[in-house]
C-alpha cells in the first residue's frame, strides 16, 4: 500500500508503493503540480519542492509542464548566439566586432536554423558563401560560430561541434609587410609635422600599437629610467573611445626606450604634450585622443615622400620588432618587448630576462649611429 501523504510547509510528499516519493504543490495558479519525476529518496523530493517555492517567492515562477515543453522545444542557432554573446565578458571593441559579424555575416542564413539541425555539411555551406576576397573576415566569423558551438557542447545543447574545416579559423597575409629601413624611416620622420614625429619614432623603435601609442600620458614615459609603461590602450566603438587594457595580459609591459630618442621625446612632452601627469603624450588638435583618420592625414604625404606608399602605421611596429631582431634578441625576449601572447609562445617568453630589453634597446641606438 501507498503510505500516507506527508503535508509540508509548502508542498506535499507522498511515498509509493514502489518505494519512491511523489513531491507536488498548489502554484499561485491555484493548481496542483506534481514534479514531472518521482524520487530515490525523501529529501531528494524536499528539495524539488525547496527549488519550487524559491521559483514562486523569487516572482520567476513558470508552471513545471511549461518549463518542460519550451527545455524540451529546438532551440535555434540564433537564440543560442544571442545568449552566447550576451554573456560573453569581453573588451568592447571585441563586442561590437562580434556583434557585426553575427548580424551581416552569420544570424541570416543560420538564426533560424535549430541547433541540432546544424551540421558539418550546414557549416560548409554557409562558409562557403563568405566572401573569398575578405580573408580576414571569412576567418573570424568562422571562429565565433566555431567558439558558439564549443560553448554548446559544453552546455549539453548539442553533442558534438559541427565546425572541423581545417584552416578556416585562420587567414594567410595577404601580403607581405616589408620594413621601413634606417634611411626611409628618417625621411619618414623628417617629412612628417613636428608634433607627430616622435609617434613615428616610438612606433618603430618601440613597437608600440597604434592603441598604446595613442593612450600614453606624460606618467607612462620615464625619461630618466629610459622606460614606457604600457598599461592600456584606446580603442574606438561606435566613433567613441574606450579605454582599456591592451590587446592581451602580455600588452601590459615595461618597454626601453633606446637612448637616441630620449632628447627628442623630452623635447616632445616639453612643447607638445597635455599638461599634468594625465596629459595626453600625442593630443589631437581638439584635446582628444589622435585618430588614424587623423594622423594618415599627415602620414600618408610624408610616406609618399619617403618613398613608402606601401607602409601602415602598423607597418612601423612591423619594423620594430624587425630591428630589435636585428640586434640579436631572442623570440622571448622580442615577444616580451612587442607585448605579443599565443598560446605556445606564452611559456617561452616568460623566461625572458627582464635586463635584457635594456640591453636590446642600446643595441638599437648603435644601429642607428651606424647609419649615420
Amino acid at each position: 500500500m501507498a503510505g500516507k501523504p506527508n503535508h509540508r510547509g509548502f508542498g506535499h510528499l507522498r511515498k509509493l508503493p514502489s518505494g519512491r516519493w511523489q513531491a507536488s504543490y498548489v502554484g499561485p495558479d491555484l493548481a496542483r503540480h506534481t514534479a514531472p519525476q518521482t524520487f530515490d529518496g525523501k529529501q531528494d523530493a524536499e528539495a524539488w519542492l525547496g527549488r519550487e517555492h524559491g521559483l514562486i517567492a523569487g516572482e520567476t515562477w513558470i508552471a513545471p509542464s511549461r518549463r518542460a515543453a519550451i527545455a524540451a522545444a529546438p532551440r535555434t542557432f540564433g537564440d543560442y548566439a544571442e545568449a552566447w554573446w550576451a554573456d560573453r565578458d569581453i573588451k568592447p571593441r571585441t563586442r561590437a566586432h562580434y556583434r557585426t559579424l553575427l548580424d551581416q555575416r552569420i544570424l541570416p542564413p543560420l538564426g533560424p536554423v535549430t541547433m541540432r539541425d546544424v551540421t558539418p555539411l550546414t557549416v560548409r555551406a554557409w562558409y562557403s558563401t563568405l566572401p573569398k576576397d575578405r580573408p580576414t573576415t571569412r576567418a573570424h566569423a568562422y571562429s565565433l560560430v566555431r567558439a558558439i558551438f564549443a560553448t554548446a557542447v559544453g552546455d549539453e545543447v548539442v553533442t558534438a561541434n559541427p565546425c572541423h574545416i581545417r584552416g578556416a579559423g585562420s587567414a594567410k597575409r595577404a601580403r607581405k609587410i616589408k620594413p621601413a629601413s634606417l634611411p626611409e624611416l628618417e625621411a619618414l620622420v623628417v617629412a612628417m609635422p613636428e608634433k607627430y614625429r616622435v609617434a613615428v619614432l616610438i612606433s618603430a623603435w618601440c613597437g608600440l600599437r597604434f592603441g598604446e601609442l595613442t593612450e600614453l600620458r606624460r606618467r607612462d614615459v620615464d625619461v630618466r629610467a629610459g622606460v614606457i609603461h604600457v598599461r592600456r590602450a584606446v580603442a574606438w566603438v561606435d566613433s567613441k573611445p574606450v579605454i582599456g587594457k591592451p590587446k592581451s595580459d602580455a600588452g601590459v609591459r615595461d618597454v626601453a626606450i633606446p637612448p637616441h630618442l630620449l632628447p627628442a621625446i623630452k623635447a616632445h612632452i616639453k612643447d607638445h604634450a597635455q599638461w599634468g601627469a594625465d596629459g595626453l603624450l600625442f593630443p589631437s588638435p581638439k584635446g582628444m585622443h589622435l585618430t588614424t583618420s587623423t594622423l594618415y592625414a599627415s602620414f600618408w604625404p610624408a610616406r609618399k615622400k619617403a618613398g613608402r606608399e606601401d607602409l601602415s602605421w602598423h607597418g612601423l611596429r612591423h619594423t620594430g620588432a624587425t630591428l630589435a631582431a636585428a640586434t640579436g634578441a631572442s623570440l622571448a625576449e622580442l615577444m616580451a618587448r612587442l607585448g605579443h601572447s599565443t598560446p605556445g609562445a606564452a611559456m617561452v617568453y616568460q623566461h625572458a630576462a627582464k635586463g635584457r630589453d635594456a640591453e636590446i634597446a642600446v643595441a638599437l641606438s648603435k644601429m642607428s649611429e651606424a647609419q649615420r
